[in-house]
């Protein structure tokens, strides 16, 4: 094995190590290539052709669904330790993305070739109930995105957008614009700089013009 390749299986192990047995490990690095993408750039685009799926290593990707109209909402997040569920199923269908992925914090994963991520749900047990987890996950996350829309008045909403953000990055001082925020949201940024200040009145937050502490996390 190249030191290349050692160097990757040691990045997969410590992630992995407790999920997939030895020989998936292997196969993994054997057939995966590596590589980074920094911090805005898009890991999949709407209509983008699905022939990988990435095994997330370190960094934050966020999932966003766009409509007719070009509008955004923020689904879910994905950290380290997880795969794209929905990507997964693209790519065994041959159909292209539905939905964009975009770095929000520098990005290092292996991406898997589907033609041997379609063959392992049969050869490894540990393989399947990985991907059926991600479904799970992933569903619960798009379940609760909805939730919020429907029953969480636009404070709660941005409070619990704050406080996914600041738990994936596993840091309280986000660095981000109320444009940003709003364009996630899918509401306008004169909304959320007025609930800003109402978060910060309230000291559930610190605000200032770019960059926000997260005082108090949504329960």
């Amino acid at each position: 094995m190249s030191n290349e390749n050692l160097s990757i299986k040691e990045k997969v192990k410590k992630l992995y190590s407790n999920i997939f047995e030895e020989a998936l490990i292997d196969e993994i690095v054997k057939v995966s290539h590596y590589n980074k993408v920094e911090s805005g750039d898009f890991l999949i685009d709407i209509g983008d052709n699905m022939t990988h799926i990435p095994l997330l290593i370190d960094g934050v990707v966020k999932i966003v669904r766009q409509d007719d109209e070009g509008e955004e909402i923020v689904l879910y997040f994905l950290e380290p330790g997880d795969t794209c569920a929905i990507s997964f199923a693209n790519c065994i269908n041959k159909k292209k993305s539905i939905f964009r992925g975009v770095v929000e914090k520098d990005l290092e994963a292996v991406f898997l070739p589907v033609e041997y991520v379609d063959d392992w749900l049969a050869k490894y047990r540990s393989w399947r109930y990985f991907i059926i987890d991600s479904y799970h996950f992933r569903l619960l996350e798009m379940v609760e995105a909805i939730d919020s829309l429907a029953f969480l008045n636009m404070s709660e909403r941005l409070l619990k957008y704050l406080s996914g953000k600041a738990k994936v990055s596993n840091n309280i001082d986000l660095q981000i614009t109320h444009q940003e925020i709003a364009d996630d949201l899918h509401t306008s940024r004169v909304v959320v700089t007025r609930i800003l200040k109402q978060l910060h009145d309230d000291k559930k937050i610190f605000s200032t013009r770019s960059k926000i502490k997260v005082l108090e996390f949504f329960k």
